[in-house]
């Protein structure tokens, strides 16, 4: 079967991996010069499925209403006039109660700890290497407010066997040393020893050189215009150039700006752009740099270990599809990591960064088939793209070629949307 992959980002070059794995004859479509140059360029590193849970949460809409007012606020909201936004905003508010919590975060968890062996899989038979480490993340909590309602993703945890640690100071200290410069700040902590860090660029560029090895084809440089369609099937791709790309099936995975190209056909996928930042620093003191990944609840930040850099990252900004990079944002990022690794790298010398994390109302993305019987999709993974990937691709393969899947599936797709509505 020949399929087009629309979007080289990691999740469109692990959809490409797994299909030209089980025989499949790919072309992966981008509109930037290379793989992994966008949303997937310098996300915060973790491959995290004890932290995969969604934004909407019981709660959630009064201490937005605080984040909002805060100087260094993990959330910052653009008023707009777009409908667009505001009906995304009422979906997520929708799935702020403790069923949706829990019956959302369970598919995401679903999805991430396979994702995570997925990687795991790969990684033993590739060989690949991505400035990867296998030391866990580390949830920090600097009020004790926080560490009483660390319940609330525990009792998850439990159901679905995810492991994890609740430690005091002293455990945290242990499990990153370099914190015991700065003890006072923080009472306790969350630790997921399960998790990863890597860097999703390096991995998807290079996992992009493996696939070509296997005989993708990759079209650089190649903006896609719309789809054609007739009789209930996609028929072709139209390009910026007027070149109609042909296949038997096709994937859309072009994050954030999937709905726009699905829109015409009568596809409605709820994903909204949640810009993000980052920050990638050099390590210059390897005793004062964090071992693997912080999560500073506070700010909302992630502090992770990339190799001899460090990659601070976070911040969710509702501003449409603006990438302009605002000084603000940068602060906030630095105020974290200057509270808890005040001596670890070089903040000077830091390189800062924008993408567009593509968000579903509920947190889970939509990974699956579509009305159009040759058309999926493999979108909406927000934060956790990086996390999900290569599950997320695996899955797409066995449903495309009639496999039956590892894990349940049915609630991944955009199913779930019509069914609401």
């Amino acid at each position: 079967m020949r399929v087009l992959v629309l979007g080289g980002g990691v999740v469109g070059v692990t959809s490409a991996y797994y299909l030209a794995r089980a025989g499949h004859d790919v072309t992966v479509i981008d509109r930037q010069p290379g793989a992994g140059l966008e949303t997937s360029f310098a996300n915060a590193g973790q491959v995290s499925p004890g932290y995969s849970a969604p934004w909407a949460a019981p709660g959630i809409p009064v201490k937005a209403m605080k984040w909002l007012l805060m100087r260094h606020r993990p959330l910052v909201l653009w008023p707009r006039l777009e409908p667009r936004l505001y009906g995304w905003l009422a979906q997520m508010l929708a799935n702020c109660t403790e069923d949706a919590y829990r019956r959302n975060k369970g598919r995401m968890v679903r999805l991430a700890e396979f994702s995570r062996d997925a990687l795991r899989e790969l990684r033993a038979e590739t060989g690949i290497t991505y400035d990867h480490r296998e030391k866990g993340t580390l949830q920090l909590f600097r009020t004790q407010k926080q560490l009483d309602h660390v319940s609330e993703d525990t009792d998850v945890l439990d159901e679905y066997g995810v492991g994890y640690e609740v430690l005091d100071p002293a455990g945290c200290i242990a499990a990153e040393p370099a914190l015991a410069r700065v003890k006072g700040l923080f009472v306790g902590g969350l630790r997921l020893p399960g998790d990863e860090t890597g860097d999703a660029h390096l991995f998807t560029q290079r996992l992009a050189a493996l696939c070509a090895r296997r005989g993708v084809n990759f079209r650089y440089g190649v903006a896609i215009a719309g789809l054609r369609h007739e009789g209930g099937r996609i028929t072709g791709v139209e390009t910026g150039t007027g070149e109609v790309l042909t296949a038997d099936s096709y994937v859309a995975a072009m994050g954030s700006y999937t709905p726009a190209l699905l829109r015409p056909l009568g596809v409605a996928v709820p994903v909204y752009p949640v810009k993000g930042y980052s920050l990638t620093l050099p390590v210059t003191d390897e005793s004062a740099a964090p071992v693997s990944t912080v999560m500073d609840e506070t700010f909302k930040v992630a502090i992770t270990r990339l190799g001899d850099r460090i990659r601070v990252g976070g911040t969710a900004e509702l501003a449409g599809f603006s990438q302009t990079l605002r000084g603000p944002r940068r602060a906030t990022l630095e105020r974290s990591l200057l509270d808890l690794f005040p001596a670890g790298g070089d903040a000077a010398q830091a390189q800062f960064w924008t993408g567009l994390r593509p968000m579903t109302p509920d947190g889970t993305p939509v990974v699956g088939p579509t009305a159009y019987a040759n058309l999926y999709t493999n979108t909406g993974h927000g934060t956790l793209g990086w996390t999900m990937a290569c599950g997320s691709g695996r899955l797409l393969a066995d449903l495309m070629t009639g496999r039956a899947p590892e894990i349940a599936h049915e609630d991944l797709s955009g199913e779930r949307y019509r069914k609401a509505a």
